[in-house]
C-alpha cells in the first residue's frame, strides 16, 4: 500500500494556490511536526484473521491465518512479536484463547471443537499487547455460527412477533423442540427462563404441543435497558433426560432507531447541507425508511429516502430562525418524527464527490467568516500525510479535484483548519485504489474434475506489472455444502482496509468491495457519512496528549520479576535461577539490578510449559519474596456484531451439517475422532480454608468449601482435582456440576473474572492460589442469575501477586505461564492409489503459508473428495511491502 504521497497540486476554482510550509516558525508546519512524531511514536497495529470456512460444526477444525500490519506504514508488523487468539461464545465467555509467535507479521493457528461445545453464535477475537492501549474497538472481532448435529439430538426453532402493552414491550416466542430428523418432541415438559442483559425477567413451565411447539411470552417494561438476552429452555425427555438449550433473543421490539448526521459534523445557516441518514432496527440490521423533512413552521421542505441497508443522504439548505424535523415512514405503514441537530448561524462544510478517477473536496464557510487568514486542508491516512495546502478564507467557496491514483488505498481523513489552526470541519471518503493491491492469476489444467482427482494450481502474483513475492493462506471448500454469503464475509481488504478503522457494527461489508460502479462508491460514501470513526484525533496532537501506553508490545517470552525482602525491601544483587523439566532439563541464572528486578527474556517455550524461579540473597540466603510479572488478562466485551447473530444457528446451516455429520460418523467409525467419555462420580466433604486475595463477592473465605494450592499439587488438570473432592460437585465431560441442579454447570470467576465452565481444564493447577466452592444459596445469592449452578472462585497465585505465604519452599515459586501453541497441521488426503473409502471432507484443502517466488510463482496441489460441486479456491495474501492480495477461484466436480 502506498504511504506518506504529498499531492503537488490542488485546483481551487481551476487555480488553487499551493503555499509551502517549510518556515520553522510556522505554527501550522509544527502541528504536523507534531503528528508525524507522535504517529512514529505511536503506532497502532490492525489485525487480520483469515479463516478456511465462514461457518463450522462441532466436531469441526478452525484453521485460521493471521495477518499482522503496522498501520503507519501498511507493511507486516514488526511491533509486536506476539498474537492471542480467543475463541468466545455467547454468553461473551472465553471457551479458548491460544497464543502464536508472529514472524514479520505473520502467523497461523487452529481450534478444535470439541462435542462439549454447544451449537450457538461465536466469536473469533483476535489482539496483540500493543492493541489493548487503543482499545477494544479495534481488535479483531468476527462472529461465527457452529452448530451441532453431530452431538446433538435436540434441535430448536424459535420464531419472535413483537406488540406494545402501554410503555412495555411485549415478546411473543414461539419455540419448536425436535430430533435431528426432524420428529418432534410432543407433550414434554419445558422449564424456561428469560435473561435480558443477564437479567432474571420471567420463568415458567409448559408442555410442547402436538407439533413440539411451547409459547413463551414476557413483558420488558425497561426497553432502553434491556435490549437483548437469551431464553434458556430445559426439555425433559421421555427417558427422563434433561436438556438445556440457550436461545438468543436479538430485540424485544420492531423499533427502528433513525439518526441524521450533517455532512462535516454541522448544520450550518445558508449553505447547503448533505445529511446522512442511519436506520437500523432492533436486531441491528439496517432497515430502509422513507420521509419528508418539515421545517418549524409546518411546510414540507424535501423528501427523502435510504438507499442501502438503511443508509442514505439528502441535501438540506437551512434557513434562519428554522429548525427542522424528520416525519419518518417505515415498511409497516408506522411514523414518527425524529429532530435534526440544531442549525449553527456560522460554520464550515466539506463536501466530497468520489468519481472513478477522482476524489472532489469543495470547501463552504459562511460570510461571517470570510478574512484575510489563511484555512489549511489537510488529508492523511492512518496519520500519513497525504496531502496538505493553504488557500485564503476570502472566498465562500472553494474547490479542489485530488486524482485517486495518488492516494492509498482505505479511510481518508480531510480535516480543515481554521487561520488559528483549529479544526473546524472533518469529513471521511473511501479510497478504493484498484492499482494498489497485488494482482493475483489462479488456472489449473481444467474447469472440470472427477471426485478424489488430483488439482494443481499454479499461482501468479504481481504488483504494479512486476513479479513479487508474498505469503498467501489458501481455503478450498465446495459450495454445495459450504454455501458462501459474498457480502457478508469478511477478507483482508475489508478488514485492514475498512472494518479496522471504524467504530461500530458493518452490515455486509465485502457488498463495497465486489464493484467499482457509481452506486457502490455512493453507498459507500453514504457509509463514511454516518458511520466514519478515525483513530487520529488531531485534539489530542495539539494538546500533546500522550495515549495511556499501559502495554508494551511482546517481543518475546519471558518471565521476569522483583526480587524483595519479606517486608518488601527489593534486593539487588540476588541470586535468581530459572528452572524447568519440561522437555528436557535446563537451569538459567541471572543477577537483580539495583531494584530488584530481573528478566529472563529472549525464551521459546509451549504452551503449559512449567518452570520454577528460585531467589536467594548474594549470601545465598532463601529468605526472599519472588513477585513475578504477569501479563495481565483481556476482558471480553459485549458482542458488537449483533447483526450477525442468528437465533436457529442450526436450522440455518442445516445442510452443512448434514454433510459434516456423515464425516464425523465416519471418522469415528474409523476411530479417527472420538466422543467425550464420562467421568465417575465420587463425593467426599472438604473442611474450609482461609482463602487470601480472593475476589469472592461474598469475601474471601466465605465458601461451602476451599481447596488449597497444596491440595493441587499431584494432579494435571482441574478436572483430576476437583473430582471427588467436595459433597455434591461432579465433573462431567471436564464440567463441573452439582448434583441438585441437574444440567446447569457451576460458573467459574477467575481472579475476578467470569468465565465459561468448559473453560475449567485451560487453567493450571500448579497457578492457583484457593478454590472456593460456592454451593448454598446463602453464597451464591450475591451473584444472582449467575450463580443459578454454583460458583467455583479460583483464586491464582498471580491473581494477588506472590508471596511467601503461597509459595511451597522458602525463595521458590512454581510458575507456567502463557507459552506459544502449536499449530497443528492440516491433513490433505492423497488418492495416487484407488482408495473406496468414502471422503466427506467440507473443508477441501487449507494452506496458511504458500510464497511465490522471485518470477511472483508459486504451484500446490490437493485431492477433491467424494461430493460433486462447484469447489471455491479462497486466496489471500501479503508481501514485505504491504501490499494486500485477495482472490478467488471456482472449478467444478461432476
Amino acid at each position: 500500500m502506498k504511504r506518506k504521497l504529498i499531492l503537488p497540486l490542488l485546483l481551487l476554482f481551476g487555480a488553487f494556490i499551493i503555499f509551502a510550509y517549510t518556515a520553522d516558525d510556522d505554527p501550522f508546519t509544527e502541528l504536523i511536526k507534531k503528528l508525524e512524531v507522535y504517529i512514529e511514536k505511536y503506532p497502532q497495529e490492525k489485525v487480520h484473521i483469515h479463516l478456511d470456512k465462514p461457518y463450522y460444526a462441532i466436531g469441526d477444525d478452525i484453521w485460521f491465518k493471521a495477518y499482522v500490519i503496522n498501520a503507519q506504514t501498511g507493511k507486516p508488523s514488526t511491533i509486536s512479536n506476539a498474537i492471542y487468539v480467543e475463541l468466545i461464545n455467547e454468553k461473551d465467555s472465553v471457551k479458548k484463547q491460544i497464543k502464536l509467535p508472529l514472524i514479520s507479521g505473520f502467523t497461523w493457528g487452529d481450534f478444535k471443537l470439541p462435542d462439549s461445545f454447544t451449537e450457538g453464535n461465536y466469536r473469533i477475537r483476535a489482539y496483540t499487547q500493543w492493541m489493548k492501549n487503543a482499545g477494544t474497538e479495534f481488535f479483531f472481532d468476527k462472529t461465527i455460527k457452529i452448530g451441532n448435529s453431530w452431538a446433538n439430538n435436540v434441535f430448536t426453532n424459535t420464531n419472535y412477533t413483537y406488540s406494545k402493552q402501554n410503555e412495555a414491550e411485549k415478546v411473543d416466542a414461539r419455540v419448536k423442540f425436535t430430533d435431528k430428523e426432524g420428529t418432534p418432541y410432543a407433550q414434554n415438559e419445558v422449564t424456561y427462563e428469560v435473561q435480558l442483559n443477564f437479567r432474571s425477567l420471567a420463568k415458567g413451565k409448559a408442555l410442547t404441543n402436538e407439533q413440539g411447539e411451547v409459547n413463551i411470552s414476557f413483558l420488558n417494561t425497561q426497553p432502553t435497558l434491556y435490549k437483548s438476552g437469551k431464553i434458556i429452555t430445559t426439555l425433559t425427555l421421555p427417558d427422563k433426560k434433561k436438556i438445556i438449550k440457550e436461545i438468543p433473543v436479538k430485540a424485544t421490539s420492531n423499533t427502528v432507531d433513525v439518526q441524521f448526521f450533517p455532512e462535516s459534523g454541522n448544520l450550518v445557516e445558508d449553505l447547503p447541507n448533505k445529511i446522512g441518514i442511519k436506520a437500523v432496527n432492533a436486531s441491528g440490521l439496517g432497515e430502509d425508511v422513507k420521509g419528508v423533512i418539515i421545517d418549524n413552521d409546518g411546510q414540507e421542505v424535501t423528501q427523502f429516502s435510504t438507499q442501502h441497508l438503511g443508509i442514505g443522504n439528502f441535501v438540506l439548505n437551512p434557513q434562519p430562525g428554522k429548525t427542522y424535523t424528520a416525519r419518518v415512514s417505515y415498511k409497516d405503514g408506522s411514523e414518527s418524527s425524529v429532530n435534526l441537530p440544531r442549525v449553527l448561524q456560522s460554520g464550515y462544510i466539506i463536501t466530497t464527490n468520489t468519481t472513478t478517477e477522482n476524489v472532489i473536496v469543495k470547501i463552504m464557510l459562511s460570510t461571517g467568516l470570510l478574512g484575510p487568514g489563511e484555512l489549511k486542508l489537510v488529508a492523511q491516512n492512518n496519520g500519513n500525510i497525504c496531502f496538505v495546502s493553504k488557500a485564503s478564507s476570502q472566498k465562500q467557496i472553494i474547490t479542489a479535484s485530488i486524482p485517486k491514483k495518488d492516494l492509498p488505498s482505505g479511510i481518508i481523513q480531510l480535516t480543515l483548519f481554521s487561520a488559528q489552526n483549529t479544526p473546524v470541519a472533518e469529513r471521511l471518503v473511501f479510497v478504493n485504489n484498484m492499482t494498489d493491491r497485488i494482482t493475483t492469476t489462479v488456472s489449473t489444467a481444467k474447469k472440470t474434475y472427477g471426485p478424489k482427482e488430483k488439482v494443481s494450481v499454479d499461482l501468479q502474483a504481481a504488483f504494479a506489472d512486476k513479479p513479487t513475492q508474498a505469503s498467501f493462506s489458501i481455503s478450498v471448500t465446495n459450495t454445495a455444502s459450504v454455501k458462501p454469503d459474498e457480502e457478508n464475509e469478511s477478507n483482508i481488504f475489508t478488514t485492514l482496509l475498512l472494518t479496522s478503522d471504524l467504530i461500530g457494527y458493518i452490515e455486509k461489508p465485502n457488498y463495497y468491495f465486489l464493484n467499482d460502479d457509481p452506486k457502490t462508491q455512493q453507498d459507500l460514501d453514504n457509509l463514511m457519512l454516518t458511520q466514519g470513526w478515525r483513530r487520529i484525533l488531531w485534539k489530542n496532537i495539539i494538546n500533546n496528549a500522550a495515549p495511556n501506553i499501559r502495554y508494551e508490545a511482546e517481543k518475546s517470552l519471558k518471565i521476569s520479576g522483583v526480587i524483595t525482602s519479606y517486608g518488601g525491601k527489593p534486593i539487588p544483587n540476588a541470586k535468581v535461577s530459572l528452572l524447568s523439566s519440561s522437555g528436557g532439563l535446563f537451569v538459567i541464572d541471572t543477577i537483580s539490578d539495583a531494584q530488584g528486578r530481573f528478566n529472563f527474556d529472549k525464551l521459546s517455550f509451549n504452551d503449559s510449559t512449567k518452570f520454577i524461579v528460585q531467589g536467594r540473597t548474594a549470601k545465598n540466603k532463601k529468605s526472599v519474596e519472588i513477585v513475578l510479572d504477569v501479563v495481565s488478562g483481556q476482558v471480553v466485551t459485549k458482542n458488537k456484531n449483533t447483526g450477525d447473530i442468528e437465533v436457529n444457528v442450526n436450522e440455518a446451516l442445516s445442510g452443512y451439517l448434514k454433510q459434516s455429520e456423515n464425516y464425523f460418523n465416519d471418522l469415528t467409525k474409523r476411530g479417527i475422532l472420538e466422543r467425550t467419555i464420562l467421568l465417575k462420580e465420587v463425593n467426599i466433604v472438604e473442611k474450609k480454608n482461609k482463602a487470601k486475595n480472593s475476589s469472592n463477592l461474598n469475601g474471601a473465605g466465605n465458601a461451602d468449601a476451599i481447596i488449597s494450592a497444596d491440595q493441587l499439587q499431584y494432579c494435571t488438570t482441574l478436572s483430576q482435582c476437583l473430582q471427588g473432592r467436595v459433597a455434591g460437585l461432579i465433573i462431567k465431560n471436564g464440567v463441573p456440576y452439582l448434583l441438585r441442579n441437574g444440567n446447569t454447570p457451576m460458573s467459574i470467576v477467575l481472579d475476578g473474572m467470569r468465565m465459561e465452565a468448559e473453560f475449567l481444564d485451560n487453567i493450571n493447577p500448579v497457578d492457583i492460589e484457593t478454590i472456593e466452592v460456592l454451593k448454598s444459596v446463602g453464597n451464591t445469592a450475591i451473584y444472582g442469575s449467575q450463580g443459578g449452578g454454583g460458583i467455583l472462585v479460583i483464586t491464582t497465585k498471580r491473581g494477588g501477586g506472590y508471596s511467601s505465604a503461597s509459595t511451597f519452599t522458602p525463595g521458590i515459586i512454581p510458575f507456567t505461564p502463557k507459552g506459544y501453541y502449536t499449530s497443528r497441521e492440516f491433513y490433505s488426503p492423497r488418492y495416487d492409489v484407488p482408495d473406496n473409502k468414502p471422503d466427506y471432507r467440507t473443508t477441501i484443502y487449507w494452506s496458511p503459508n504458500i510464497i511465490t517466488n522471485e518470477s511472483g510463482k508459486a504451484e500446490f496441489n490437493y485431492f477433491n473428495s467424494d461430493e460433486p460441486g462447484t469447489y471455491r479456491v479462497v486466496i489471500e495474501g501479503m508481501d514485505m511491502l504491504g501490499n494486500l492480495a485477495h482472490t478467488v477461484y471456482t472449478y467444478e466436480v461432476k
